[in-house]
């Protein structure tokens, strides 16, 4: 570990002992993270609509605030925008980050406050590399740059007192100059900014192509479609080639299981550590190299519930803090945080590994399923599926979708699934059989519901042409920054117009 590194390291440190104590506080961690909440925000309107002032503990909490979903709170949210203070949060808000959710067609505002910014989301960064360093005593991350891929933001929908984008430019635009210029952050502001993505992506491929880098940060998709333009017009095969010094990728966004194969080939030796950031927050961060699970961050501005994902929706559903969950369960996840998100739900669904300290996986979106005849296949089934299939033919996918295809005049029904594929299988047919076949093996509901076809027929496959789903964000106005590509949906609407455009 060189000089400036071994620096940084030991000033971080704090941080991982911090990490540490999860084993044996989380519970107490949260509830003074809960009461800090509180307090802070009591003089608000929120805060005085729902009795503050006079609360004592989480039992008040629940007894006095209802469960919100964005709709709850969008007019507040809007007058907020427009300059009223003391809404949600104590002060002012400036900046807002858009979020459609993947799974909503219109845009969602979260409110970034400052505290936000510093204790929700700035943090997760701070204890990525924090853990890294941890785990890889001779690094040197500091002797080469840093690499963001951040969104941008929206000019046609800042107001006179606030400014509108996607979280990841909101924070790459609040580093100080001096820590930018110390620290090596890129790429300069001037590309960063830049709103199309395919204006940016030649940008920063010029500039990365010159530039000695040492770490990557943000989405894989995203970060796939620059590094692949940027070996190409400089004639290298591998990122060391261009990059002697790269060592790490943190990674975010989406689920990496189906960019792990492509990046493996273009940097056999580089780190990853995965995080779980959104537009509402900063909430997980990989801190076992050795384990794909992330620890939740129970000390930011964040105080967690969960709802069981069977019982989402319903009138009683049950609601749960942290201490009281279960390992493997699947559970949306409902926050409080400082940046004015008051028992959230936030449209993600986790599955705990393991308590003391918490781990989890991401297992998919409360939307982002299909269910179509009670076989429940979320994403994580997706991802687990698609890796087994890649691994079988020698295939690679690059993007997918899929959605159910309805009972026809003979009563038979299926799922369908459009793959982009980064490097076809030699068969279609055998990814096909090897991807249904590992579905049913990830999913007895699937399997129920495929048992000699009675229910569901063999999956489709439909192969995506080349760029159909870049066209498909683009047409849309998500190209680029943190959107995705839905990769399950209970209904046709996005399948059928992917069809029609491939």
């Amino acid at each position: 570990m060189d000089f400036i590194t071994r620096l940084v390291s030991i000033y971080l440190g704090g941080r991982r002992r911090a990490i540490a104590r999860y084993a044996s506080e989380s519970r107490d961690m949260q509830e003074r993270v809960l009461m800090r909440l509180i307090r802070r925000a009591m003089d608000t309107e929120w805060g005085r609509e729902h009795k503050f002032r006079n609360m004592n503990g989480y039992r008040d909490f629940v007894a006095n605030v209802p469960v919100s979903s964005y709709d709850d709170l969008q007019e507040r949210i809007e007058r907020m925008r427009q300059g009223e203070k003391d809404v949600l949060w104590p002060g002012q808000v400036k900046f807002f980050a858009k979020s459609s959710g993947t799974t909503a067609g219109r845009s969602k505002f979260i409110p970034v406050t400052k505290e936000g910014l510093r204790r929700l989301h700035m943090m997760g960064g701070h204890d990525a590399t924090a853990v890294y360093l941890g785990h890889n005593k001779k690094s040197r991350v500091s002797r080469g740059h840093s690499l963001i891929l951040s969104g941008s933001f929206d000019p046609t929908l800042d107001t006179p007192t606030s400014r509108t984008g996607d979280v990841s430019a909101i924070m790459t635009s609040s580093i100080h100059p001096f820590l930018r210029k110390l620290m090596k952050f890129g790429p300069p502001m001037e590309i960063a900014s830049i709103s199309d993505f395919g204006e940016k992506r030649e940008k920063l491929a010029q500039y990365a192509m010159h530039t000695n880098v040492a770490t990557i940060s943000g989405v894989p998709s995203w970060w796939l479609s620059v590094l692949s333009h940027m070996l190409e017009i400089s004639g290298k095969e591998t990122l060391e080639e261009v990059w002697p010094n790269l060592e790490l990728f943190c990674h975010g966004g989406v689920g990496f299981t189906p960019y792990r194969d492509l990046y493996k080939k273009i940097a056999p030796s580089l780190h990853y550590i995965e995080t779980y950031n959104a537009s509402e927050g900063f909430f997980g961060v990989q801190t076992d190299p050795s384990d794909p699970a992330l620890t939740l961050m129970v000390d930011y501005d964040v105080f967690y519930e969960f709802i069981p994902l069977s019982q989402l929706g319903k009138k009683d559903a049950q609601v749960i803090p942290l201490w009281e969950v279960k390992t493997g369960v699947n559970y949306a996840m409902v926050i409080s945080t400082s940046c004015g998100l008051w028992r959230y739900l936030i449209g993600d669904t986790i599955r705990f590994t393991q308590k003391d300290p918490y781990k989890f996986t991401i297992s998919g979106r409360t939307r982002q399923f299909i269910n179509a005849y009670g076989e429940e296949l979320i994403v994580e089934n997706a991802e687990k599926g698609i890796d087994i299939a890649c691994k079988t033919t020698g295939a690679k996918v690059r993007e997918y979708t899929a959605a159910p295809v309805y009972m026809d005049e003979h009563g038979k029904a299926r799922h369908q699934w459009l793959i982009e594929f980064a490097h076809e299988p030699d068969s279609m047919d055998d990814f096909t059989m090897q991807l249904d076949s590992a579905l049913r093996s990830l999913n007895s509901d699937y399997d129920a519901k495929r048992f000699e076809d009675i229910v569901l027929s063999h999956l489709e496959l439909v192969p995506a042409r080349k760029g159909l789903f870049d066209d498909w964000l683009r047409k849309h106005g998500k190209l680029g920054g943190q959107h995705k590509v839905p990769r399950l949906a209970n209904n046709r609407e996005i399948m059928d117009e992917l069809l029609e455009m491939n």
